[in-house]
């Protein structure tokens, strides 16, 4: 009976739970970007390749918005001329001088806080975690957003149980030793700029639905 209501009660919490509120998107519309320069980003993670990985996931949602998006290794390549290496360095940087350097109308700022497999038991749960800014050529801040995305392996709900335990058990292993954070990264981006309640505003290059 506890048990019961126990899981009445947790049904009820979860039901309470409210959705994003959606933002203002004034500053947004305000600036009407055209162009967005993705810049490396900061890495709070622990795997230096967290950031190469994420910045290629990047431009194509953003592409797919209907904004004209700065290829990144080219982006990477300018800034490193320049001096510019590390992503704090780059994110501290005033915006309208990063913009000014490629004619873009606006720079979008991505940090990972976390980008890691924890094992417990016979589950590997793998995590993703960023946080997303863009700011306009002059300096403000138009639109933010932050994401957090998990992925466990899924096992076999049949067979044997010793035979159930040993597959969760390998499953898990491999997640742990090769992690694929790609899917769980596409699918935030995805999420940020085309899905979610904050997307950002269809951009000037995307084609008119209703023409399809």
């Amino acid at each position: 009976m506890r048990i019961m209501l126990l899981v009445l009660a947790l049904s009820l919490l979860t039901g309470c739970v409210a959705p994003p509120a959606k933002r203002d998107m004034s500053a947004f519309y305000a600036a009407a970007p055209r162009s967005i320069l993705v810049v490396p980003t900061i890495n709070k993670s622990l795997d230096v390749d967290a950031p190469n990985y994420v910045l290629a996931t990047l431009p194509v949602p953003i592409a797919e918005k209907g904004y004209y998006v700065f290829p990144v290794n080219t982006t990477t390549y300018v800034l490193e001329q320049e001096g510019f290496y590390e992503g704090e360095r780059i994110h501290e940087h005033p915006t309208p001088i990063l913009a000014k350097m490629f004619g873009a109308d606006a720079v979008l700022y991505v940090t990972i806080n976390r980008w890691d497999a924890q094992y417990l038991l016979i589950t590997t749960t793998v995590t993703v975690e960023f946080d997303y800014r863009l700011v306009s050529k002059d300096g403000t801040e138009i639109w933010k957003e932050s994401k957090r995305m998990q992925y466990q392996p899924q096992n076999s709900t049949s067979g044997p149980p010793l035979a159930m335990l040993i597959a969760a058990a390998v499953n898990a292993a491999v997640a742990r030793a090769a992690p694929n954070y790609i899917p769980l990264t596409q699918q935030a981006n995805r999420e940020v700029f085309i899905l979610g309640v904050n997307a950002i505003p269809d951009g000037p290059y995307r084609p008119d639905s209703s023409k399809k």
